[in-house]
């Protein structure tokens, strides 16, 4: 960008320091990797982040091949071990007082407490964390979401800004942290969707299908972690029920996690062992979304679905569960069909509507345009540095 890097009283350009759990793929490290590439040049930024869970594909060369000066806190991860916490927040601390950063700027639940905690102690001026998921409901057991929910109240006090990726989650935000609205701000997930827009749709299309072994069956394809929260189970239940003569419907699990294995044995179960795929983690997103006809998410819970928007900006028709931010990127379903969470019929309803090809068109159609204006990587960029630039001016007329 063409305007200078602010700087800090030392006249230095002032520094992030941006802390995730771990980079696991996923919606939350795309979006850090791409913020704290996209940022540099005015607010040159380091990216710390723990260690990926088993079963989870790393997305740290991702980060390496966008340049960003990556960090790696093994004891820094997503599940609570006192031990490894201890640890985890002392080495935070350490690395805040020796970057000194000016803004620390925190992602998910676990890196949101020990970077705040750590940069409030180690007297970094602002502190800035966003919430990537509707975590006050759906993720936890009812005592550790209260537990959770008390934690996040009191870091309030130390937090500078909250940020939210959808405009129902800042409510949902507010309404639990019980914090006026100006404190929560919403810049939605920013993604870099040129390689999608570029590609050539009917090659790619004609590899995947062809790969999976598929003809003029309408394949459903689910892009995403294999983990309870999102469900799958619905989704093999429902394929039970539909009617596979014509069309025939196909189902494509894109990802991998500890859900598979039984995953794999309820399809062999149901006798949907021919009819459900599962094609691990893919590089190839442009061919998976462009060999596709249908994208689903039946989550439970969700926080802003990346491969919704992935999908949509690809001209793929869409179906998901109302849930968390799901309803914000559809715009109410006017881009996509919603759904009831956990509602097995109507996602089966749903799909055999979906099985006519001009009905995907008219929603694909509508879709396209809309979503590469709202959630381009540009945007995202324009929004963050925006928000940077407020908070440091009002903390310099503060002091």
């Amino acid at each position: 960008m063409s305007r200078e890097a602010p700087a800090g009283t030392s006249g230095d350009p002032v520094r992030v320091v941006r802390i995730i759990a771990r980079l696991n793929v996923g919606g939350p490290a795309r979006h850090v990797v791409l913020l704290s590439a996209g940022t540099q040049a005015r607010y040159p930024t380091l990216l710390v982040a723990g260690s990926v869970q088993r079963g989870e594909a790393d997305m740290s060369g991702f980060a390496r091949e966008r340049g960003v000066a990556f960090l790696r806190i093994p004891e820094l991860g997503r599940t609570l071990h006192p031990l490894n916490d201890v640890v985890a927040f002392w080495k935070l601390w350490r690395l805040c007082r020796a970057a000194r950063p000016y803004i620390v700027h925190t992602h998910t639940a676990k890196a949101g407490t020990l970077g705040r905690l750590a940069a409030w102690l180690a007297g970094v001026p602002v502190r800035v964390h966003t919430f990537h998921g509707h975590v006050f409901h759906g993720y936890f057991g009812r005592l550790k979401t209260l537990f959770f929910i008390t934690v996040e109240r009191a870091l309030a006090r130390i937090t500078t800004k909250f940020v939210a990726i959808s405009p129902r989650q800042a409510k949902d935000v507010a309404r639990h942290l019980r914090l006026p609205p100006d404190r929560v701000g919403v810049i939605p997930l920013g993604l870099d969707l040129d390689r999608f827009l570029t590609a050539d749709a009917e090659q790619e299309r004609q590899r995947f299908r062809q790969e999976i072994g598929v003809g003029e069956d309408v394949v459903v394809t689910m892009v995403g972690r294999l983990t309870a929260i999102k469900n799958h189970e619905l989704a093999i239940r429902a394929f039970s029920r539909l009617r596979h003569a014509s069309p025939r419907f196909l189902l494509a699990l894109v990802g991998g996690g500890e859900e598979e294995e039984r995953l794999r044995e309820l399809a062999s179960r149901l006798g949907l062992a021919e009819r459900v795929r599962f094609l691990g983690w893919r590089r190839d997103l442009e061919a998976v979304y462009y060999g596709s006809d249908v994208i689903a998410v039946t989550s439970d819970n969700e926080g802003t679905p990346v491969c919704l928007i992935e999908a949509l900006a690809c001209g793929r028709a869409v179906v998901a569960t109302n849930v968390g931010g799901v309803a914000d990127v559809l715009e109410e379903g006017r881009l996509g069909l919603l759904i009831p969470p956990q509602d097995e019929a109507a996602f089966v309803q749903a799909l055999e509507a979906l099985a006519q090809p001009v009905r995907r068109r008219e929603l694909a159609d509508r879709a396209r345009r809309a979503i590469t204006e709202r959630y381009g990587i540009r945007r995202l960029l324009s929004d963050m540095e925006g928000l940077y630039d407020q908070l440091l001016a009002q903390r310099s007329g503060h002091s």
